[in-house]
């Protein structure tokens, strides 16, 4: 392929020619090949492709199935009636029926239950999913069909469950089967927003989705680069090209914490097993608890902290020393943003998904979508990370804001090296390639408004936007 008239780096435009996946020439005015495609670029910015370094591709692809629960789609009662009602109407579900709904937040109808839930849907099986991925609201279709007898996690009140089931995804799964998702419109999705790689952060990664992972990329059902999180059973799994196994993930809830031995002992299990760790962390005292822990334990390098949702002034040197990369979610600041403001404490306020305080205290920094818990588009989160407003405008501690360029770099450096320098289009660079549908100095002055024009994965347009009809 031969890419015509593209910004690349300097803001001057130029030509590149791609042979066997791979940039073989960057130059002013090449000639084309006979049989060379042709892509005019028009002076649009090209990019390597994005890389998403925090996301779960299988509850993506769930979601794109789902029924939307929470805002922005929906705010009141009424609309998530409304919601739940038409998905209901327009999709049969499978064998069993079941519907899945996502991303509620009490805001919308407040604790909703079974009962709630029963009044909506009596006769399809119906389970909704809390916007922060740890409860679930099932009805009482649901709950019969899952045999939720007496030994179910379920919450429950004067001994009878309400729905509500906390932390157990694993409970479910078991409960519903192996479903693994198809992952082709999930891959489109991303490739249309520029990303051709993505970190699967995933906890309970395991075998069968490193295996479904591998068959969808052999049938090109996803298309991108695929670095997968898991547990200390995927040590010794197996990797290829496009799917490798990153660090082992290790999830921490305040209110039920390991001990530090233990925590100390699972880092160290990881880094003799040749693997970094990753630790979720999104309130203070998680996240100065998996300091302390590799404090003791020792740093390996490609150590992570996911989130560091919540990082006061104090605890900026406590993760410089501990040498890790933080991957944060600068979008949540314009999702959640007006319930950050109605919900989280004033003093905890100016410390939410920080940008510029971690670069300043030398801390590595990149950044993730988290979707689908987060909206699967980088260059919104990108836009956040530079306007710190909420999706109503509200200023979020201006002070974090990054500027357009280094808003751009926590999406693009290498997967292997999150935080580390942004990856360059250079002779003998793979040709991986986002598109732009405009220049740079246009792009900066709102990362929203970008639009990809095509996105190639090893020299192959894997999304291309369609030309406008022309005015008649």
């Amino acid at each position: 392929m031969l890419i015509r008239n593209a910004e690349v780096d300097s803001g001057t435009t130029t030509d590149l020619r791609l042979t066997d996946a791979i940039v073989t020439g960057i130059g002013p005015q090449l000639e084309a090949l006979a049989g060379e495609e042709v892509l005019e670029a028009d002076g649009g910015l090209l990019l390597p492709g994005l890389q998403d370094h925090h996301l779960h591709l299988l509850a993506l692809a769930g979601a794109l199935d789902s029924a939307a629960c929470g805002p922005p789609q929906v705010r009141t009662a009424e609309e998530l009636a409304q919601s739940l009602l038409q998905h209901a109407a327009a999709n049969a579900g499978d064998s069993e029926g079941w519907i899945r709904g996502i991303g509620y937040h009490q805001s919308v109808a407040g604790d909703i239950d079974r009962d709630w839930l029963d009044r909506l849907l009596p006769t399809r099986p119906l389970r909704i999913q809390h916007r922060s991925g740890r409860l679930w609201i099932l009805n009482s279709c649901a709950l019969n069909l899952l045999c939720a007898g007496d030994d179910a996690p379920l919450e429950r009140i004067a001994g009878r469950p309400t729905g509500r089931l906390y932390d157990g995804d694993e409970w479910l799964r078991q409960r519903l089967g192996r479903r693994l998702p198809a992952l082709a419109r999930a891959s489109g999705l991303l490739a249309s927003v520029g990303v051709t790689g993505v970190t699967d952060a995933s906890p309970h990664n395991g075998p069968d989705e490193i295996r479904h992972f591998a068959a969808e990329q052999a049938r090109r059902h996803l298309l991108q680069d695929v670095l997968a999180m898991g547990g200390a059973e995927l040590d010794h799994a197996a990797a290829s090209d496009g799917l490798r196994i990153g660090a082992r993930k290790l999830y921490l809830r305040e209110a039920s914490l390991p001990t530090l031995e233990a925590m100390r002992a699972d880092i160290m299990a990881a880094h003799a097993a040749g693997r970094a760790v990753a630790i979720h962390c999104v309130t203070v005292t998680e996240l100065v608890f998996a300091l302390v822990a590799l404090g003791e334990a020792g740093h390996q390098h490609g150590d992570r902290i996911e989130h560091a949702s919540v990082a006061p002034p104090e605890v900026l040197p406590m993760l410089a020393a501990a040498g890790v990369t933080v991957v944060t979610q600068p979008n949540f600041v314009y999702e959640r943003g007006d319930a950050y403001l109605a919900e989280v404490g004033a003093a905890e306020l100016p410390w939410l998904y920080r940008g510029r305080g971690f670069l300043d205290a030398g801390i590595a920094l990149a950044a993730g979508t988290d979707a689908p818990f987060g909206e699967a588009d980088p260059w919104r989160a990108m836009h956040a990370a530079v306007t710190r407003r909420s999706r109503n405008g509200a200023l979020m501690d201006g002070a974090e804001a990054l500027s357009p360029e280094r808003a751009l770099a926590l999406f693009s450096a290498s997967a292997q090296d999150p935080g580390g320098p942004p990856r360059r289009i250079v002779p003998g660079s793979r040709a991986d390639l986002c598109l732009l549908d405009r220049p740079w100095r246009e792009a900066r002055r709102d990362l929203s408004a970008v639009r990809v024009q095509a996105t190639l994965k090893a020299g192959q347009v894997i999304w291309q936007r369609q030309p406008r009809a022309p005015a008649i």
